[in-house]
């Protein structure tokens, strides 16, 4: 399988996922309906966007340097938490009371979701500021990434709205880096 496949497989993952991330904002925003199938699209679109991750830090892994790996492994480790997090959200809390879904992100959920969101919002910065350095990315997508991710990663300390406009930038901030991962020749692709 060559590169150039892999990348254009995480570019297509990182469209979908940035569409299904839109989607779910627009749920949670009361712009679409609200139902099983509507719940269902938060998790897969954050596992694909583990994909897209990896290949924007690997597009760029030399020029980011330190500073990209430390961003990427961040990044990466507050997606996947985030993962987790939509899929007991989604997948689980739905379906019970309204006291025991309070009790879980009130109680001993709240520290995890608290260093899930932290790690997130550092490693969002850091792969942001590194990839900005390393000039291989888009530069406004990448502004428009770092703006809209940090506001999801703050999601219990801002109100709703910026919450949600924050989400719908990040993902077209995502659709767009990940349009960048279409290169037109495979001499793109070598930089390690």
């Amino acid at each position: 399988m060559s590169d150039r496949f892999l990348y254009r497989l995480a570019a297509w993952a990182g469209l979908l996922g940035a569409v299904l991330t839109l989607l779910a904002a627009a749920r949670r925003g009361g712009l679409v309906p609200e139902n099983a199938l509507t719940h269902a699209l938060a998790p897969p679109a954050t596992a694909l966007l583990l994909f897209t991750l990896t290949a924007l830090y690997l597009r760029q892994r030399r020029e980011a340097g330190r500073l990209g790996l430390a961003g990427f492994v961040l990044n990466h480790l507050g997606l996947t938490g985030l993962f987790a997090i939509e899929f007991l959200t989604h997948a689980v809390l739905q379906f019970q009371d309204a006291a025991t879904r309070e009790q879980t992100l009130t109680g001993p959920g709240r520290p995890y979701f608290l260093v899930v969101a932290l790690i997130f919002l550092a490693g969002v910065l850091l792969f942001g500021v590194a990839s900005w350095r390393a000039g291989v990315l888009p530069r406004p997508p990448l502004a428009l990434y770092m703006l809209g991710l940090t506001a999801a990663a703050l999601r219990t300390s801002v109100p709703e709205p910026v919450y949600l406009a924050g989400l719908a930038i990040g993902s077209v901030a995502v659709f767009w880096l990940s349009l960048a991962l279409l290169p037109a020749r495979e001499s793109e692709l070598v930089r390690a």
